[in-house]
């Protein structure tokens, strides 16, 4: 790579940083298990390799695709905002059922790598979000290149991605301590609650309040 490329790089490493950091449902699923110590590696793995296949397709062209796709985009949107909701509801069920035990071993039985696979799986490609900043958002600007540079760009965005949720994962489990106090387990598990209700609100309320409007 000759150092007329680096610029697009690092413009993809940290356009991509831009849309990860913020708080999200995926963010909050590997905070979560950072916090566990559960199944840390493959979690951060899952979700870092789906944001490198979601990227690469946005890169090739599969984000103006979707975009101009009602049917697609409907598909998504309500897919992502159940999904989200029932995880919420997951959540919060656990934060109020746990007890008081402050050993994490005893409070909770531990989870199985199959069930944390298809959490992850689900987070990478259930949640509209991730499509919306993977394949449209990083597809979209990408678009803007030369075919050549279009592809540094994206690699520069997926970096961003194994450096922030391996960083992100194994971050949490630094302060994983904390979590075996009950009261801290109960607070994390409703505050992720919130998040994900929130976030499926905020992808279901204008085709809810449309059903509505049309009955």
């Amino acid at each position: 790579m000759n150092s007329y490329n680096w610029p697009i790089l690092s413009q993809g490493l940290l356009f991509g940083f831009g849309l990860i950091i913020a708080i999200g449902a995926q963010n909050a699923f590997v905070l979560r298990q950072g916090l566990k110590k559960s199944h840390v590696f493959i979690t951060a793995f899952i979700s870092a390799l789906g944001d490198t296949l979601l990227m690469i397709l946005g890169v090739g062209g599969l984000g103006a695709f979707i975009a101009n796709n009602e049917i697609l985009s409907k598909i998504s949107i309500w897919g992502g905002g159940i999904f989200l909701l029932y995880f919420g509801a997951r959540s919060f069920w656990t934060a109020l059922n746990q007890g008081d035990k402050e050993d994490i071993g005893e409070a909770n039985p531990p989870e199985t790598s199959k069930k944390i696979i298809l959490s992850a799986l689900a987070f990478s490609f259930l949640n509209p979000h991730v499509y919306l900043d993977t394949v449209v958002l990083v597809g979209s600007l990408g678009a803007q290149y030369p075919l050549e540079q279009r592809w540094i760009f994206g690699a520069g965005a997926i970096a961003s991605s194994w450096i922030w949720f391996f960083g992100l994962a194994y971050g949490a489990v630094i302060f994983s301590p904390l979590f075996n106090k009950a009261s801290f387990r109960k607070l994390v598990d409703i505050i992720i609650a919130v998040i994900m209700w929130s976030i499926a609100w905020s992808l279901l309320k204008e085709p809810i309040l449309d059903i509505i409007k049309n009955i």
